[in-house]
């Protein structure tokens, strides 16, 4: 097996990645939009694509370790780096290249995730605070007047005068 099956498979993870980044950003604006039929949809669509991408990865690494032991070299866990080492021309820029375009799909999916996170949080602070607004305290419960020792002789004026 050759260096192209590991690069073929890094390139399909790389469209489903890029797949997922869209799903992402698609469930940014339903987040920011509240549409919440939207964003479970969207989460069902999520995990499909991370199911196809759990399946390709496994590919990836049978390529991986085909291409190992057809070259006969022995890594107990293989790296781009490491294998990029033992590679010369352009099966090393191959390699090189596909991992650096999955790398940046990665890092700006996992911006994107980061958020989707943080509008989640501050979806559900505000559903907290709404809820804490909308249930009584305990102490508001407490309809009899505060008994303090020291205000017991001072006559108490309302703000409605009834007296004139």
């Amino acid at each position: 097996m050759t260096v192209n099956a590991i690069v073929e498979e890094m390139g399909r993870l790389q469209q489903l990645h890029e797949s997922l980044l869209a799903l992402s950003t698609q469930k940014t604006s339903a987040l920011k939009s509240n549409d919440t039929k939207a964003i479970q949809q969207l989460l069902t669509k999520e995990r499909k694509h991370i199911q196809a991408i759990e399946k390709i990865e496994k590919e990836r690494r049978t390529a991986v370790d085909s291409w190992l032991h057809k070259t006969g070299m022995n890594m107990d866990n293989p790296t781009v780096s490491a294998i990029c080492e033992c590679l010369e021309g352009q099966d090393k820029q191959m390699l090189e290249g596909a991992y650096e375009s999955l790398l940046h799909v990665l890092a700006d999916l996992k911006s994107q995730e980061e958020l989707n996170a943080e509008l989640t949080k501050q979806s559900l602070q505000f559903v907290s605070l709404s809820l804490d607004l909308l249930q009584p305290s305990i102490q508001s419960m407490n309809y009899a007047q505060n008994e303090n020792p020291g205000d017991s002789g001072a006559p108490k004026r309302s703000l409605f005068d009834s007296k004139a």
